[in-house]
């Protein structure tokens, strides 16, 4: 028992020692993972159907 009592106070000790970000960055850098999710997403997509459409012409 006495050893779980020391892991929680050491994780409490290391979690105070933590430099945690401003609300602001937060939201910067989500929107920074959103917009090139996005883009990658699109790019994904594009060449996908790209690929597709040269498929159906090769197939037919």
């Amino acid at each position: 028992m006495n050893s779980a009592v020391r892991y929680l106070l050491q994780t409490r000790d290391e979690v105070m020692k933590v430099t945690w970000p401003t609300q602001a960055q937060i939201i910067r850098l989500t929107l920074v993972v959103l917009i090139i999710s996005l883009v990658v997403g699109l790019y994904v997509g594009g060449l996908d159907y790209i690929l597709t459409q040269a498929m159906q012409l090769l197939i037919k």
